[in-house]
Parts: C-alpha cells; structure tokens; sequence
C-alpha cells in the first residue's frame, strides 16, 4: 500500500525514510500544503523519517489568546477546554486551534532522532521545549491529566514529531520548568524590541502586565535608557500594581486596549502630544489594532505580537484614519530568541520572581 507520497506505508512502519525537512510528508490534507496552514496532519508516532525527532508529551503550552477562546467556549469549564484539545488534535492530528488559527507549544522528553538531524545536538532522554508553533507539529494525545487555566499549560500524555526546520530548547536548569516553558512560549518577543527600540525612544506596551508585555516592557526599558519612556497599558488592576512594583516603566495606566480613544488619551500627554516612538500591541483578546496605531507618533512602528491580531484590521485601520506608520507582524522566532529572553528573566530579579510566582 501506498500513501500520496507514493511512499509504502507498510514498509514505514518497520523502516525509516528521509522525509522533507520541512515536514511536507506528514501532510495529509490539502496535498502540497505546509504543515502550518494544512487541514490534517499524519501523527503517528509508529512511522519513521530521518529528518525528525519524536516526543514524549508532558506539558501543552496553550497560546494565551487559543486559550482563551475556548475557556469561552466552554464556560469557563477546565474540563471543556481539555475536550475541546481532545477533539481538535484527534480531528487535525496538531493543536491548531480552528477559530483562533493558533496553537502554543510543548514540552517533553526526546524518544527517538532520526540520523539527519542528529546535528541539532539533542539526544534520547534529552527535556526539551519545542519553540514551533502547536500549530504545525504533529501531535497524538492518549489523555489530558490536568488543565492550569492560570499558565494556560495542560499536562498530558502523547507523543509529538518535530521536523528539521522547527526550532527547540533543551530546558534550562535553574529555574522551574513550568516558568521556563511559559518564557520560551513568547521568546521571541524581547529580542524584537531589541531590535525595534533605541535610546531615548518612547515606547508604549499594551498589556504590558501580561507575560509578553512584561518581558518588552523589561526589554524597552533596558533599550531607551534613561532618557527614554516606557509606558504601561494594562486593563487589569492587580497586572499594573504588579507592573509598578517592579518599576519598569515611567507610567503605569489602567486602560482597556480595546478602548482606542482611552489609549490615545492616556498615551500623547506622555509623550508630548506625538505619540509614541514605538507601540507594542501584547493583548490577547481581538480588537486592539486601532488602539496600538493611535498612540503612535507619525512615521512610527507599532509591533503586533498577539496571535489574537487581525492584520486586516491593522492595516486598513491605519488607512482609514490617515497614520502613516510601519506596522509589524509578530514573529515568535528571532536567532537566539530563547537563549535572549532567558538571560533577560534571569538579569531581574524581582521580574524572574512575579513570574515564577504565577507560572512557575
């Protein structure tokens, strides 16, 4: 018997074979399709390809805004949101998340490494995160043991295939594997505002107290330097009393992002009427787009790294109102994104210990 790869699936059941290092052999539906945008994906773990390392699933990292779309959807219901995984990774063979078109990541301890990716410098037994989106790698689920709705993170047992292309992290030893698993989960956040952000800039975070928003505001504030502004946007009272304590930004405003006339009015008298230099949009939830693009200056950047994002409504929003500012998608993968955000989490103490107190 043969599959559409017109490779037999009986012999590679017993043998391994190549497979593309982009995991194009695990496609099962539409053919031709990458595994991220495919409908179905081949996950199981019995069939052996020399471009991939299998598995053992202990932890699902759920990304923040998937989660929270289905905690909605099931009321709420821990037991809803572990159905809803059940359902969705039988049906796609990945957890992609159908309405949210998002997935998270996952952590767990290397089975099996194929002969072509032995290079990658990982082995048998190895505890590793996987640092490609839930939404392109291949997952089998036997159950759920328990669900964190706090960390958004699920304890499992399964089995996951990563390809050659999709990036990994062995786990650090000096700091709890949940807090490590939830940073690696949004690694690539800091070091695009590295990028993006420069002495004495004005820098605006939207939800700045959630897990994203306080590695760039962290990130911001080591960047601008003294003559720089950071500026906080969090709906949550309790997020911004933890976001002043740390004393990352120069501002701390309770403020709903989805609220573009209360951001805008929050941000330009900080910022001497212009706007700022650069705006990061961290809120997982739709319809902050418009928010981010008021309260940046004229020929600015605003960053959307929420998966939450409609980039449609970013970019005619911008249109529509007459802003000329560069807009950017959010990349969760950056050359050395994990290793970065580590050494960030580790440099602040008082950081390092707000977030291993909810996530760790």
């Amino acid at each position: 018997m043969f599959n559409g790869l017109g490779v037999s699936t009986d012999a590679t059941r017993r043998t391994s074979t190549a497979g593309d290092p982009l995991g194009t052999h695990r496609v099962l539906d539409p053919p031709g399709a990458l595994p991220q945008p495919a409908e179905r994906l081949d996950a199981d773990p019995s069939r052996r390809f020399e471009t991939e390392i299998v598995v053992d699933v202990e932890t699902l990292n759920i990304d923040a805004a998937s989660f929270r779309q289905m905690e909605e959807a099931s009321g709420g219901s821990p037991e809803g949101v572990a159905r809803l995984v059940l359902e969705t990774v039988a049906r796609r063979g990945k957890q992609h998340n159908p309405v949210t078109g998002s997935g998270g990541m996952l952590l767990g301890v290397v089975r099996w490494v194929g002969s072509l990716v032995e290079r990658r410098g990982v082995g048998v037994g190895d505890r590793i995160a996987t640092l490609a989106s839930l939404s392109l790698t291949p997952l089998s689920l036997r159950r759920i043991v328990a669900v964190r709705p706090a960390s958004a993170q699920l304890d499992v047992e399964g089995t996951a295939i990563v390809f050659a292309s999709a990036p990994l992290a062995r786990m650090p030893a000096d700091m709890p594997e949940r807090l490590a698993l939830a940073l690696l989960d949004v690694a690539g956040a800091a070091p695009q505002v590295a990028r993006l952000a420069g002495p004495g800039d004005s820098v605006a975070v939207l939800g700045a107290g959630g897990k994203s928003g306080l590695l760039c505001a962290a990130e911001a504030r080591r960047r601008v330097g003294r003559s720089g502004r950071v500026i906080g946007i969090e709906a949550s009272p309790e997020f911004a009393a933890d976001l002043r304590a740390l004393a990352l930004c120069d501002h701390v405003v309770v403020a709903d992002a989805r609220d573009p006339i209360a951001v805008r009015d929050a941000v330009l008298p900080l910022t001497g009427d212009a706007g700022a230099d650069l705006t990061l949009s961290c809120v997982n939830v739709p319809g902050v787009e418009l928010s981010a693009i008021v309260a940046t200056r004229d020929r600015g950047k605003a960053y959307f790294f929420a998966m939450s994002t409609s980039f449609t409504a970013a970019a005619l929003g911008a249109e529509g109102i007459g802003k000329d500012v560069d807009l950017y998608i959010g990349n969760g993968y950056a050359h050395g994104h994990a290793e970065h955000t580590l050494a960030l989490v580790r440099e602040h103490t008082p950081l390092a210990e707000l977030l291993a107190s909810r996530y760790g």
